[in-house]
């Protein structure tokens, strides 16, 4: 079938290869993992049991910066990884140097870049982009062509729509100033982020928070409350019956 796959790599039980697969040196993959056509398992990727990786994804690439990019590259970034019954979709690319939990799904044309710290059962949807060093806890879903911008944490459970907006720099890169400054958002455990809305730099949306779609959050949120507007403005408290249980309850 045309299958590149390097001796020093290591195949579990059960496991399927497309056509035109290429897998590097030290690649790990545990039982029953499914490898579509055409994707690339890069060095040293270790991939968990039972997942299922679909055509012309890549996994465990190095990044490569614009010369004028501030973002310098690690030369020993750890290998990537992912846990056991995940799914990859189709053209996702997921760079070396994070790390994803159980049973996370990332839908097609997705990117992950490096240093990011995925728990289990995320959903990363269709065409997300999550920029480099970001924090993404359990159970939290990210909707189609979301943008998770660098140095962002998003905690347990947190629901962000399609096409929310996060930033990290409010100098826009014109300034040496901007790097003591650089930060993303912090969304805390149980927030809702509606559709299309935009988070400023290093700002946290509480615990419980649910904003508006369409909102601009440019300040810190309470807790349990709702926001709307631009700028996003407190509207009224999130009723208890949509509320999340307590963290030791769940």
């Amino acid at each position: 079938m045309n299958q590149i796959v390097h001796p020093t790599a290591r195949l579990g039980k059960g496991v399927e290869l497309g056509y035109f697969v290429v897998i590097e040196e030290g690649v790990v993959l545990g039982d029953n993992v499914t490898v579509g056509h055409h994707a690339i398992l890069h060095a040293h990727a270790v991939i968990g049991e039972g997942t299922w990786i679909a055509d012309h994804a890549v996994i465990g690439r190095w990044p490569r910066p614009a010369k004028t990019s501030t973002v310098r590259v690690d030369p020993d970034l750890p290998a990537f990884s992912i846990g056991e019954g995940s799914t990859i979709g189709a053209n996702a690319v997921l760079y070396r140097g994070s790390q994803l939990g159980r049973e996370v799904l990332v839908g097609d044309q997705a990117f992950i870049r490096e240093r990011c710290l995925i728990g289990d059962r995320v959903v990363i949807g269709r065409g997300v982009a999550v920029e480099n060093q970001v924090e993404i806890g359990s159970d939290t879903k990210i909707q189609t062509d979301a943008y998770i911008t660098a140095y962002s944490r998003l905690e347990d459970h947190v629901f962000i729509a399609p096409g929310v907006m996060t930033t990290n720099d409010n100098f826009m890169g014109r300034t040496e100033e901007r790097f003591l400054h650089t930060r993303g958002p912090v969304v805390r455990r149980g927030a809702r982020v509606g559709g299309g809305a935009v988070l400023l730099p290093g700002i946290t949306v509480a615990s419980e928070s649910f904003i508006a779609a369409g909102a601009v959050v440019n300040r810190d949120t309470e807790e349990a409350t709702v926001y709307a507007g631009v700028p996003a403005k407190p509207i009224r408290p999130v009723p208890a019956r949509e509320r999340l249980s307590p963290p030791n309850d769940c």
